[in-house]
């Protein structure tokens, strides 16, 4: 198939009420979204699916004849969600990618970022839902990334055809850490007591889950088994830190759903066999995560409540967030010999109200699944715990300045 350098024309190729699929987070093939939303306005409406968006390509500005779908609110989706123009799908990230396994979910455009070498395709930083959805779609058009690296895990299959090649303007999307302050070290001081030697990590992005891995250099023997891996995830392996020796599974081999970071990162993991960019349906799978040893899952919550239910979804009835795979990690975690399940949060939001609350409005993770919840003030370890005792814990945990407020709330064992 001859290579396109110049930027494609949808028309024609984008039909009236199509679903269109495309990478997500730093795996958004930019030049051809960018393309696609530069001339929406001439195209018939069409249904646009996203994940985590990154780059500047979605905004409320957007075409009015576009209807964007996403499993969640991360990164700069929030944009589309204020403006109301973003239909959150409430799903386990899990779940999310085993619907268009199912086809329950068929798609009819797919866009994907490639990495090429030798004449072999990898879906690089991502092994999402994307190759699942391409399998069944009617158009499936390729962005031939040369910045991107080369994964394994990732092999684009022989057997989904790529109809249309684009060569990529745009190096891949880049998502440098953001700098730790004073309230995530203390967090992260707080939640490395809980992470022993040989430990597999699983993780999320952002502040909190950066601190808790630059925390845990003096580690040992710990190994990787997450839906991200970052540019921390070097640090942590050029010190010693990481020898994933003791996972019980994939011995030697760091593995992830996706690959998010910097330039350092993507050549970290470029033809490195010693990581596996794997499928949804193994990084989060319930078989698969329960096989491995100590499992820690690290993730974060917008609130928690007194009797430990966890809100990752919305606040004030807005959605800001998202249950991607926190509950699949929480539940394999607990599932794993030796496991933790951490939630890591501020005491307090930015506006100065506490996350602490009596009651979450949204249930993203039930307090039936609920191990552990670190705040900057301290670790409040709910398992086997009775509602009462679940609240004393939370109140101890929560900033100063609420705790009276939280404690008035209380209305005995049976609340």
């Amino acid at each position: 198939m001859p290579e396109d350098s110049s930027p494609i024309d949808f028309a024609g190729l984008v039909r009236k009420d199509d679903l269109v699929v495309c990478g997500q987070a730093t795996a958004e093939p930019v030049t051809l979204t960018e393309a696609l939303m530069a001339q929406a306005a001439q195209l018939p409406p069409f249904r646009m699916m996203i994940g985590p968006v990154f780059s500047e390509t979605f905004s409320a500005s957007c075409a009015g004849n576009v209807s964007f779908q996403s499993y969640g609110v991360i990164g700069n989706s929030r944009r589309l969600a204020k403006a109301g123009r973003l239909d959150v799908i409430p799903s386990n990230y899990s779940a999310f990618c085993a619907d268009f396994a199912a086809r329950r979910y068929k798609a009819d455009v797919v866009l994907v970022q490639l990495a090429e070498l030798e004449g072999r395709l990898s879906a690089s930083l991502s092994n999402d839902y994307v190759i699942d959805a391409a399998r069944g779609a009617r158009l499936v058009i390729a962005e031939i990334n040369p910045d991107t690296p080369f994964t394994f895990g990732a092999e684009w299959p022989e057997d989904v055809p790529i109809h249309v090649r684009v060569a990529a303007r745009r190096p891949p999307i880049e998502l440098a850490s953001t700098p730790l302050d004073d309230v995530s070290r203390r967090i992260a001081a707080h939640a490395a007591g809980l992470i022993a030697d040989g430990s597999a990590l699983q993780f999320g992005v952002g502040r909190i889950p950066d601190a808790i891995l630059s925390s845990l250099s003096h580690a040992r023997r710990l190994g990787i088994h997450s839906g991200l891996i970052n540019d921390a995830v070097v640090d942590l392996i050029e010190r010693g830190a990481v020898t994933n020796a003791e996972k019980g599974i994939d011995a030697g081999i760091t593995v992830t759903n996706q690959v998010i970071g910097t330039r350092r990162l993507y050549r970290f993991v470029h033809e490195n066999k010693a990581v596996a960019v794997r499928p949804t349906s193994y990084t989060h799978g319930q078989n698969v995560l329960a096989r491995i040893n100590r499992l820690v899952a690290i993730n974060s919550a917008l609130q928690v409540g007194l009797d430990g239910s966890v809100n990752s979804e919305t606040l004030n009835g807005v959605a800001i967030g998202a249950i991607g795979g926190q509950l699949d990690f929480v539940r394999g975690a607990n599932a794993s010999c030796g496991g933790r399940a951490i939630i890591a949060l501020p005491a307090t939001a930015s506006d100065g109200t506490s996350r602490i609350v009596a009651d979450v409005e949204t249930v993203t993770t039930p307090r039936a699944d609920v191990d552990a919840i670190v705040t900057e003030w301290g670790v409040a370890e709910l398992r086997g715990c009775g509602l009462a005792e679940r609240a004393r814990r939370m109140i101890a945990i929560a900033a100063p300045e609420h705790r009276d407020a939280l404690s008035a709330r209380l209305r005995g064992p049976a609340r």
